[in-house]
């Protein structure tokens, strides 16, 4: 089975780094041979091991590259996802972690689109409360007007009549 260049590169990282681990024990730990985990750990030393430009699982990885780990794993079962898992250097823990990003980042997207109204519907709705709005007003100076139009139609015929304050010296 070929393994990434990351995956190899992290193996050599747990064989040399702080805690470091014999190639027999980390064989049965990974599920890879010990001769294979011996000849990345001689190649590395020598300069021979080839680099990946893809990101370690303690690096930033990329919205697309999550999103994309994520869905290529949710298919599979597990002897296939094991394969996985070693193809593209990752633990179980590491996918479950990218998983849950990927449901939190999508759940916050959809809150914040919930918050602004983005459905045709809602879009519809506020459309809808702003012209009712505008007719409310309208109508509500209209009403104005006509009161005050009776009640200068009033004044202007009690005028004529003569009954207005004017003769009171109000």
């Amino acid at each position: 089975m070929p393994y990434s260049a990351r995956f190899k590169q992290k193996m050599v990282e747990k064989m040399t780094g702080p805690g470091a681990m014999s190639a027999t024990a980390l064989a049965n730990e990974v599920d890879v041979s010990q001769p294979s985990l011996s000849r990345w750990l001689r190649d590395a030393k020598l300069g021979k091991m080839p680099k990946s430009d893809k990101p370690f699982r303690g690096e930033k990885w990329s919205s697309t590259e999550k999103i994309r780990l994520v869905r290529e794993a949710a298919g599979l079962v597990e002897p296939e996802l094991g394969a996985f898992l070693r193809r593209e250097g990752l633990h179980r823990a590491d996918l479950e972690r990218l998983t849950r990003e990927v449901d939190q980042a999508a759940l916050e997207t959809f809150k914040r689109q919930a918050r602004r109204g983005h459905t045709p519907e809602e879009k519809e709705i506020r459309r809808l409360r702003k012209e009712l709005e505008r007719k409310e007003k309208a109508l509500a100076e209209t009403a104005a007007l006509l009161v005050l139009r009776g009640k200068v139609k009033a004044f202007l015929s009690a005028e004529e009549e003569g009954d207005t304050d004017e003769k009171s010296g109000k």
